[in-house]
């Protein structure tokens, strides 16, 4: 099995993406499955191109992308990706979409076929904090995420992928009152135990548990 795991790098005003140093922290190996690391840039659609690239050189069986969502506690497997940008801020080459379809031709969302609630049961059996996620927002997160699944279902069917959220570490929040943050150890470990779910899932239902928000 081979995975691709993407981390964005460094986005408004930051000087560290935690996703990125995760990712750079993951083993080559992990529960047989062969783990390839890729920077993507946090700059819609080209983010895209990068990673449909690798997936032609690679032949991942799983895509996985890791971005930062600052004032988030736990390490959140995304469940869906919607069908617009609607940024907040520019990315890192000024572009600012609002209210613009990703996909004129795409569907309005698309699920992950990861086993997020399977990911969020093994980020926690790790003792670290994790939850499942019901929006990845409206900036370059959903964007890559929307992005692999449009791949997924027009070119690469035999694909699966994914999103994962993390928060910030403690260095970006020495400024910021009152936000949470998680060590980059225990992110690469969460990583690491929710890539281990993926592969013992793979080819299996995900697990039927209470995963879901009141808002």
């Amino acid at each position: 099995m081979k995975i691709l795991v993407t981390g964005f790098d460094p986005f408004g005003g930051e000087k560290i993406n935690p996703a990125l140093e995760a990712v750079k922290g993951l083993a080559d190996t992990i529960k047989g499955a062969e783990i390839k690391k890729l920077e993507i840039p946090t700059v819609f659609n080209k983010s895209a191109e990068v990673v449909q690239k690798a997936i032609e050189e690679f032949q991942p069986d799983y895509v996985l992308n890791i971005g930062q969502a600052g004032g988030r506690y736990e390490i959140s497997p995304e469940r869906v990706a919607i069908n617009v940008d609607d940024a907040r801020i520019a990315d890192n080459e000024g572009n600012q979409p609002i209210d613009a379809p990703i996909k004129e031709d795409g569907d309005a969302a698309y699920f992950t076929q990861l086993p997020v609630k399977a990911m969020v049961t093994a980020i926690k059996n790790a003792g670290i904090p994790g939850a499942v996620s019901n929006t990845a927002g409206t900036f370059v997160c959903n964007h890559i995420m929307y992005q692999v699944q449009y791949m997924i279902h027009t070119n690469f069917p035999k694909i699966k992928g994914g999103f994962i959220h993390v928060p910030y570490i403690p260095e970006q929040v020495v400024n910021k009152p009152g936000q949470p943050a998680m060590s980059l150890s225990d992110m690469t470990n969460g990583l690491t135990a929710a890539i281990e779910a993926v592969v013992e899932f793979d080819g299996k239902e995900d697990l039927k548990q209470v995963g879901g928000a009141i808002h």
